[in-house]
């Protein structure tokens, strides 16, 4: 695929369009049903999902927050999937920022051993601030030129509980900021709002796959994505199964891009969640099958079941890929 010059983002402080969303959070608990509280530390801990309810509402303002204030997810009425007429969209106009920078649940935390062991991924605006993954270290990904500075940290947790103390220290060391200027959010997979914030996603995995395809990150310039929302599970492989199946099986993604015709192509002939080795069962039945090894699934599974992508050169627009009701079907039901 052709080069193109590199684009710095227009973005300014994802970290504190985040805070600012959090403040809004904080104003409305009652409403979104979560819980507000400080740790030992003086860090900020904002529970939606694990002891308190929380619910959709507070899934969407954490999809947002995961997003670094530059995506907008909203719950829209979709007949692509009958039976599942509910879907998660997510839009944004910086979306490489919004997704990779800092949706992208790329920051493997643990503490401890045992069965006490704390162990969780990270994702949201922090990741951008601690840049200790090996995706800002990839010449592609520093080749869009952004970097955040602030004196303070969102970070955000697939998580039933939030870390502990020790972890928490290390988190704001990496992202250089005081504890007491650091707020997690968390909710577990099979919460509502973890349903809610995994499937707005889809647009993210696109993105991600994309770059693991080496197409040219600064020439993805918007984006937009749709999945079904995923019914939760009290079964963790169960709900992770539903949320990864949303999008494997259902989630569209429609890319605008610069560049050369062919190369939106390529892009999209590779991008569809088909064109994978493991796709045709369940996410969970494939999860059992590799014994629960995450690493040992193909990684070209997590993607986008239909994608659109818009060649803004020549405003050719290419489809690629297919809805598969029946396999989700299974997955929720």
């Amino acid at each position: 695929m052709s080069q193109s010059s590199p684009i710095t983002s227009t973005a300014n402080s994802i970290n504190e369009r985040a805070a600012a969303l959090v403040e809004r959070m904080k104003a409305e608990a009652l409403e979104l049903r979560i819980g507000i509280a400080r740790g030992e530390l003086g860090e900020t801990l904002i529970d939606a999902g694990a002891e308190h309810v929380g619910g959709i509402a507070a899934g969407l303002r954490m999809a947002e927050v995961c997003m670094g204030g530059l995506g907008v997810v909203s719950l829209i009425p979709n007949a692509t999937v009958p039976r599942w007429p509910w879907s998660v969209a997510v839009r944004s106009s910086d979306p490489v920022i919004a997704c990779l920078a800092s949706q992208y649940a790329g920051w493997r935390l643990s503490d401890g051993e045992g069965r006490d062991a704390f162990m969780a991924l990270g994702s949201g605006p922090a990741r951008a601030l601690a840049r200790g993954e090996p995706l800002f270290e990839n010449p592609a990904f520093a080749h869009l030129a952004y970097a955040d500075s602030t004196t303070s940290a969102t970070l955000v947790l697939e998580s039933a509980r939030p870390p502990p103390t020790a972890l928490v220290a290390k988190v704001a060391q990496e992202c250089g900021v005081s504890p007491e200027h650091l707020t997690i959010l968390y909710a577990p997979t099979q919460s509502l709002a973890g349903s809610v914030q995994i499937a707005a996603r889809v647009l993210e995995v696109a993105l991600h796959k994309a770059h693991e395809l080496k197409f040219p990150l600064e020439r993805i310039l918007d984006g937009m994505g749709t999945a079904p929302l995923p019914p939760p599970h009290p079964d963790f492989v169960a709900a992770m199964g539903r949320t990864n199946d949303a999008i494997i099986y259902a989630g569209q993604v429609h890319l605008f891009v610069s560049g050369p015709v062919e190369d939106a192509r390529a892009l999209a002939d590779q991008l569809p969640s088909e064109r994978s080795r493991d796709y045709g069962r369940p996410f969970a039945e494939v999860f059992r099958h590799f014994k629960g090894d995450f690493y040992a699934i193909d990684p070209m599974l997590f993607s986008p079941a239909q994608v659109t992508i818009t060649a803004l050169e020549t405003g050719e627009t290419v489809h690629r890929g297919q809805i598969n009701p029946s396999l989700l079907d299974a997955s929720f039901a």
